[in-house]
């Protein structure tokens, strides 16, 4: 018995020994060219026999990470172009514009040359079933994922797919609860924002209006709003109102939370769902000042703002990035309250394909991305917020443009919600969005409104409850 547990022991030291030079190797630690220890240093430091060592050693030079070198020892082999580690990369298409992606995977191809980074475009459209489809082929090693991705990966039972992540400890606390979705953190953040107001500080000297602040409510803002605005020439504000991380905050600020009994019916509660729907029925009364028809995407909110064609817009930290190079001040506040003072919390993460063929690499390529020297280049070059703590408050010689208010979103942590704080999943609350959107434009009276809200809730749960 004692024989074989401590042949045992000895194939676990072996194991070690081995997988832990070829992490090194394949990670960049122990460089092409670089010497291993010692086989006598090796043999102390794993406590194996010499025999053992070069059988290690062996499996090695077998995977063409050394060669050894008579009478000087093991080197570290400079891979030919086409046996290097290629990661598949899936990225949502703002990262270039959020983080600058491109500029970072060539400082990370320039610092482990040896790792080959394949961009692939995540579709936005069709995200989970692209993810989930890429990944189970072992076509995606690394991920950029949202808070909302990853609650979609979670009710398609997509989540076993990625690996579990050691969150690095410099991370922001409060971004956890965007993690709490599965048992085990499976999602490294590497950026944040809150929902922002962005304005042209010109446009409100212009009108004499002083600048918002956080004791600014809706009435007052969309009041500002029509004094802002121009006939023929600018809107005082826009925003996508059915934007999944836009309209859900007029619920939020009102308290609305959504609970279901044991026979799985929902009760809505009438008042409060319907006072807290008002904003929108006033935006889109206010055509004058608020541009329904632009209100089909918000991917020109930011363009049209660049323009000087609307003076206030909704967005986050991460769109600022499309007026880096803005011909006029421009700053951010935060955005007015309606009952309770409360925003949108969003959040961007890398994760793992825990089958990925070559797993150490791509855990490497998240280490990269989360480490402060690579989180403190995305706050010295771009807008958005670093998940780094100790990165996002660094302070110093700006290399560009930066609102005067830029660290404001460090003062109105408190305010912070997610989509979860409404106790709804992401099909709950499509469902919910579509009656919404009936009731905006006079098809549902509110007594419709909050029967089919019960109804399209309870059915979005009991189509979960199947999935599952």
């Amino acid at each position: 018995m004692s024989g074989k547990i401590g042949r045992k022991h000895f194939r676990q030291r072996l194991d070690r020994m081995i997988g832990e030079l070829r992490s090194d190797i394949v990670s960049g630690k122990l460089p092409a060219g670089a010497y291993l220890p010692s086989e006598k240093d090796l043999e102390q430091l794993y406590e194996l026999s010499n025999q053992s060592v070069r059988k290690g050693l062996d499996v090695l030079v077998q995977e063409k990470l050394i060669e050894k070198m008579p009478r000087i020892g093991n080197r570290v082999v400079v891979p030919p172009t086409g046996q290097r580690t290629v990661v598949r990369f899936g990225y949502h298409s703002t990262s270039e514009n959020d983080i600058g992606i491109f500029g970072l995977l060539e400082l990370f191809h320039a610092r482990y040359p040896h790792i080959q980074i394949q961009p692939v475009a995540l579709p936005a459209s069709t995200y989970s079933a692209f993810v989930k489809e890429h990944m189970e082929a072992d076509m995606l090693d690394v991920i950029t994922i949202n808070d909302i991705n990853l609650q979609e990966l979670v009710q398609y039972g997509a989540d076993s797919l990625l690996e579990s992540i050691d969150v690095h400890p410099d991370t922001y606390p409060f971004l956890q609860p965007l993690l709490t979705e599965t048992e085990r953190p499976l999602v490294q953040p590497l950026l944040f924002s809150p929902v922002v107001l962005c304005y042209n500080r010109e446009h409100l000297r212009e009108r004499d209006i002083p600048e918002p602040d956080s004791s600014w409510g809706w009435d007052e803002l969309l009041r500002h709003a029509r004094s802002l605005a121009v006939p023929g020439q600018r809107f005082g504000l826009y925003f996508h109102l059915l934007m999944r991380n836009r309209w859900p905050i007029f619920l939020l600020q009102h308290g609305v939370a959504f609970e279901n009994d044991a026979s799985g019916a929902y009760r809505v509660r009438d008042r409060e769902l319907i006072e807290s729907l008002q904003i929108g029925k006033q935006l889109l009364a206010m055509s004058d000042a608020f541009p329904i028809v632009l209100s089909a995407s918000d991917a020109d909110a930011e363009e049209l703002f660049l323009k000087g064609k609307v003076s206030m817009i909704m967005t986050t930290y991460f769109a600022l990035n499309e007026l880096r190079h803005a011909d006029f001040r421009f700053d951010v506040a935060p955005i007015p309250h309606f009952r309770e003072f409360r925003t949108l919390l969003v959040m961007i993460g890398a994760a793992v394909n825990r089958h990925s063929s070559n797993p150490e690499a791509a855990k490497l390529l998240v280490e990269f991305l989360r480490s402060y020297d690579t989180q403190l280049h995305i706050r010295r070059h771009t807008l958005s917020i670093p998940a780094n703590r100790r990165a996002a408050e660094w302070n110093g010689d700006e290399a560009m443009y930066r609102p005067s208010r830029f660290g404001m979103y460090r003062e109105i942590v408190p305010s912070y919600r997610t989509i979860g704080d409404l106790q709804l999943s992401y099909r709950q609350l499509s469902a919910m969005q579509k009656e919404i959107k009936l009731y905006w434009t006079g098809l549902l009276d509110e007594e419709a409104l909050c029967r089919n809200v019960e109804r399209v809730l309870a059915e979005a749960k009991h189509l979960e409850g199947q999935r599952a």
